[in-house]
């Protein structure tokens, strides 16, 4: 899966994956991560999700990563703001009052670039990538936030009934990739109703991961 893949799926509009509400999992649990207001979360590969909108609602600040020069073109419409943009490295930046966002590749978002995280809110990210890619994307989310505290949202279902995106990603798998620099806390694990994506039996798994 390469970055032409989600590109295509912005330009051609077909983004089913995209929340017509803020998250219900992040209104019940973001509390789990003992934020002060003013503290700055980092959304990953964050799309044009309305989540954003609610952190800044709340009194929080915000950086995310995305590909798509679309999507964060809508997200700023949606959100009211005009970005003052500029490049940074290998990447295009869109900023404004409390928020950050840095278009392009990931991989290529150092954490000089990114400053200060006080918690990653990752709800669409992991999730998206394949499992040849996750253990490099959950290794440079490390790199780049200081092992900032996660909210982490994950679907596991049989991958053999689905091809991704979303993927199945386990908690075992989560372990896996985060145990040894995080304890991890299960807080819900929920059917999801009417199937993921209609087609399938899953469970949407909400995990608070902190610092040991």
């Amino acid at each position: 899966m390469d970055a032409s893949f989600w590109h295509q799926k912005w330009e051609k509009d077909e983004i089913a994956f995209h929340n017509r509400e803020v998250n219900s999992l992040l209104v019940k649990y973001f509390a789990e991560l003992s934020l002060v207001k003013g503290s700055r979360v980092f959304v990953p590969l964050c799309g044009k999700t309305l989540d954003i909108n609610w952190f800044l609602s709340n009194g929080y600040k915000v950086a995310g990563a995305e590909l798509s020069k679309i999507a964060i073109e809508q997200l700023f419409i949606g959100l009211e703001m005009e970005p003052k943009i500029s490049r940074d490295g290998e990447l295009d930046r869109y900023s404004a009052t409390d928020i950050d966002i840095f278009v392009g590749d990931i991989f290529h978002l150092s954490s000089k670039m990114l400053g200060v995280v006080d918690a990653i809110y990752d709800r669409a990210a992991l999730v998206a990538l394949p499992e040849a890619m996750r253990n490099q994307y959950t290794t440079h989310l490390m790199r780049i936030t200081d092992k900032a505290p996660q909210l982490l949202i994950c679907y596991e279902y049989d991958q053999s009934s689905m091809a991704g995106p979303p993927f199945s990603i386990s908690n075992e798998e989560v372990s896996q990739h985060y145990l040894d620099s995080y304890n991890l806390t299960l807080l819900e694990s929920t059917i999801i109703s009417g199937r993921l994506k209609g087609k399938c039996v899953a469970k949407e798994n909400v995990l608070l991961l902190q610092n040991d």
